[in-house]
C-alpha cells in the first residue's frame, strides 16, 4: 500500500483518481486541488509518493511541475508522478533535468493514461520503485522525425525500437518481452546504441536520462 498525495484541479478527475487508488489498495492520504496546498499536504502527511498534475490555479500554466520540483529539491527521495493533459517535451525535460538525484523515482505520462488502469497502476508502482517512466507519446515525439538525423540516421530499425521503450525506462527483461526477443538480443542491441550514440552505458535511471538527454539533443 502506498500513501499518495494527490493534487488535480479538475473535481471529477481527482475523485476518480481517488477511487481508482483507493480500490487497487493505495491510500490517498490527500486530495487537493492547488499547488500550494499540495506542498503544504506533504509537509503534514509526509507521503510515499505525489500524484499531481502539470497545470493548476491561479495560472493554469506549470504550477504543479513547479510544486514537485521544489518537493524533490527539499526531498530527493520522494517518488513523483506528474500528468498532463497534452504531449509537452519542454515540461519532461524540465521534471527530468531540473530534479535532483537521491533515488526517488520519476514519472511523466498523459492523462490519458489513467484510463488504461493496469498500465496506470504498474506506472505508479514503477515510480514507486525509484524507476524513472516517461510516456510512450512523449518518447515517439521526441523520436519523431529525428531517425534521419545523424547520429539516429546510424540505428536499425529494431534498434530505434529498443531505443524508444529504452526512454520509457523499461530494462532489458521488460524490452525483450514487448519485442518477443530474447533478453541477450536486447542487451547486444542496446550495446549497439549506447556505442552508435556515444553514450555511457549505465543501467537504470542513468541510462533512462542519458538516452532522453540525447533525444532532446536531436530537436531542431
Amino acid at each position: 500500500m502506498l500513501r499518495i498525495v494527490l493534487a488535480e484541479d479538475a473535481v471529477l478527475l481527482r475523485a476518480g483518481l481517488s477511487e481508482i487508488l483507493d480500490r487497487s489498495g493505495h491510500r490517498v492520504v490527500a486530495a487537493v486541488g492547488d499547488a500550494r496546498a499540495l506542498a503544504a499536504a506533504v509537509e503534514e502527511h509526509r507521503p510515499d509518493l505525489v500524484l499531481t498534475d502539470v497545470r493548476m490555479p491561479p495560472d493554469f500554466r506549470d504550477e504543479g511541475l513547479r510544486a514537485a520540483l521544489e518537493l524533490r529539491a527539499r526531498r530527493p527521495e520522494l517518488p513523483v508522478l506528474v500528468l498532463s493533459q497534452y504531449v509537452a517535451t519542454a515540461y519532461a525535460a524540465q521534471l527530468l533535468g531540473g530534479a535532483p538525484g537521491g533515488g526517488g523515482g520519476l514519472g511523466y505520462v498523459l492523462k490519458d493514461r489513467v484510463g488504461e488502469v493496469a498500465e496506470f497502476l504498474d506506472t505508479l508502482r514503477r515510480v514507486a520503485d525509484g524507476q524513472t517512466v516517461i510516456d510512450p507519446e512523449v518518447v515517439r515525439v521526441l523520436l519523431a522525425h529525428r531517425t534521419a538525423a545523424r547520429p539516429l540516421g546510424r540505428l536499425t530499425p529494431r534498434e530505434r525500437e529498443v531505443l524508444a521503450l529504452m526512454a520509457e525506462g523499461w530494462n532489458n527483461q521488460s524490452i525483450a518481452a514487448r519485442l518477443c526477443v530474447t533478453e541477450a538480443s536486447v542487451v547486444k542491441h542496446s550495446g549497439n546504441i549506447f556505442m552508435k550514440l556515444d553514450l555511457d552505458p549505465e543501467e537504470g535511471n542513468r541510462r533512462v536520462l542519458a538516452v532522453l538527454a540525447h533525444l532532446r539533443g536531436t530537436q531542431a
